[in-house]
């Protein structure tokens, strides 16, 4: 899709006498846009990163693509319209765009894509035709997200001065893109939809221009004109073939609808004369019934009637052709709704249900009605009493509306109930206190009681001071503390008598401060060595007072001796 520009021309062109592609830009009156959602817009220079359908503004085909539903008169070329003002007798082709906007690049493919198409059956001077196109998988990236606008819708108006409805022209629908021309099933017009595809109608189209498509239908206005034709509207139970305009129903039942047309003219045939119906709310179509066909329809030719294989198509708006008729010629239509069950019943009491029949040709139709009257009963809703969980408060409440997130059937639930209280320790203040349950805080309580015992104090000897200190016993490290008190006692030191060298005294020094080059333990090195002095005169008094000296010394030398030797045996 980077390449958009020349993925163009590689653009759906195998469209037959309809055209409905052109090189040149296609003109949509801009008075009203009824396209939606509300959406992501791109451009072709800058796709889509996701899957999502019909948002480029500047598509030289389509223009805007959020505006992909058109209408143009059949047999006209280029231009298609957003509002078609139409006339009787003539065919107009209704054209829907489909284009997934992602990258090429990317490779992303939609799945499951479905269209659908309103074609309403209502009479009036405007009808809108709504185009819808989805996929599972819109908004869906190569991440794998989602989006939200997983459907896209258009719509083409037709309008006219006089009262007019339009009807679809069978065998006309189809899809159309570079690989071909595809039948679609009628289902398109109901809320089934019709898969659409590239290669098959297989709900895959890959992004980029190449792989888009068209889908398109023909319809023919029918407008309401003086009667040349009678058509009445009846209603029967079941089987039994008594035709009235009212009939009384039960919940659940069956009944039969009688649809009859007659050509009233007097010489004019009348061609594609088709029978449609609008079922109210609280009736559904009926299929089959014993495993036969419940619709069946008849005429001269077919008096017995004859089965309609698409008998859905007569209440899902494309409604069942049953061909041409004369002056003169009838035909008639029998097929069987079913009455919705009590409970799903619009309203409580009695319902009316108004069935709408109607029948065209040659582009005017004539309705006509029949009801089924049916009564609901509604019983009073069963009321209960519970507990509301979010109040705590009781209160009475309808039995279907009760909803376990919301309410319990104990009413103890919302009774108070006392807080769970349990004991623990308070860690700031080493307290056992108790607390409710709810408040407990690790980070401030502890279970473990324990946390608030006082430690056992114990008197050690700390061996790096020698000091007795006293310290939790949780403590103790053996390699820093002893238990034996008495290594921390104080040995005194042993003490020795030496000479001091210095002084030539007797000291007493720890044993531990010895230095040889100081002391000596030889205490003799602290005694004086005697010199022996000058002859003296030999006078009398002199040798007395020498002899009193020198034995004063000798004395003096014993007593210093006999101290000494005391001093070394302490």
């Amino acid at each position: 899709m980077s390449k958009f520009t020349s993925l163009i021309r590689r653009a759906p062109k195998r469209l037959s006498a309809v055209a409905l592609i052109v090189a040149a830009a296609i003109i949509i009156p801009a008075a009203t846009f009824a396209w939606g959602p509300n959406r992501e817009t791109f451009t072709i220079d800058n796709p889509s990163d996701h899957v999502q359908f019909n948002s480029i503004t500047d598509n030289p085909n389509v223009g805007d693509e959020r505006n992909f539903v058109g209408v143009r008169e059949k047999g006209s070329a280029n231009t298609w319209y957003d509002n078609m003002n139409v006339q009787s007798g003539k065919t107009y082709i209704v054209r829907m765009y489909v284009h997934n906007n992602a990258a090429t690049s990317l490779g992303l493919t939609a799945k499951n894509v479905t269209a659908k198409v309103n074609l309403p059956t209502t009479t009036g001077k405007s009808v809108d035709v709504m185009g819808f196109v989805n996929a599972s998988n819109v908004g869906e990236d190569k991440k794998g997200n989602k989006g939200a606008f997983a459907e896209v819708y258009d719509d083409a108006k037709l309008t006219s001065t006089q009262n007019f409805n339009v009807a679809y022209v069978s065998g006309s629908l189809k899809y159309e893109n570079n690989k071909g021309t595809f039948a679609l099933p009628e289902s398109i017009f109901t809320q089934t939809g019709a898969k659409l595809g590239y290669e098959k109608m297989d709900g895959n189209i890959p992004g980029c221009f190449q792989y888009s498509g068209y889908v398109s239908f023909e319809v023919k206005p029918q407008f309401e004109t003086p009667s040349t034709y009678d058509f009445s509207k009846l209603v029967s139970k079941h089987g039994e073939n008594k035709w009235v305009e009212s009939y009384n129903a039960k919940p659940g039942e069956t009944v039969d609808y009688l649809l009859q047309y007659k050509n009233t003219s007097k010489a004019a045939q009348q061609d594609e004369v088709t029978f449609r119906d609008t079922l109210p709310a609280g009736m559904t179509y009926v299929d089959k019934i014993d495993n036969k066909p419940a619709t069946t329809w008849g005429n001269a030719v077919h008096p017995g009637g004859v089965a309609a294989t698409n008998g859905a198509n007569i209440a899902n708006g494309t409604g069942i052709n049953v061909g041409s008729y004369a002056a003169g010629a009838n035909a008639w239509l029998i097929f069987s709704a079913k009455v919705a069950a009590n409970d799903n019943l619009p309203t409580c009491g009695t319902n009316t249900l108004v069935n709408t029949g109607k029948v065209n040709t040659e582009g005017t139709s004539i309705s006509d009605t029949a009801n089924v009257v049916v009564t609901k009963e509604c019983k009073p809703p069963v009321k209960i009493t519970v507990c509301e969980l979010s109040t705590k408060k009781i209160v009475t409440i309808d039995e279907k509306d009760f909803n376990t997130s919301k309410y319990s059937k104990d009413l103890n639930d919302c009774k108070e109930k006392p807080p769970v209280t349990i004991t623990v320790c308070e860690l700031a203040t080493k307290k056992i206190v108790t607390i409710n349950e709810k408040d407990f805080d690790a980070s401030k309580h502890s279970k473990n009681l324990d946390d608030c015992k006082t430690p056992e104090k114990i008197n050690v000897c700390e061996l790096s001071t020698k000091t007795i200190v006293s310290i939790d016993e949780k403590d103790f490290d053996s390699a820093k503390y002893s238990k034996n008190l008495d290594d921390c006692k104080t040995t005194p030191p042993a003490t020795i008598v030496v000479c001091d060298l210095t002084s030539k005294q007797t000291v007493t020094i720890n044993e531990s401060d010895f230095d040889a080059s100081k002391y000596s333990k030889d205490l003799n090195a602290c005694k004086e060595t005697p010199t022996t002095p000058p002859e003296l005169p030999h006078t009398g008094m002199s040798e007395n007072i020498v002899a009193i000296v020198g034995l004063g010394a000798l004395i003096a030398s014993i007593a210093y001796y006999a101290a000494s030797r005391r001093a070394l045996n302490q």
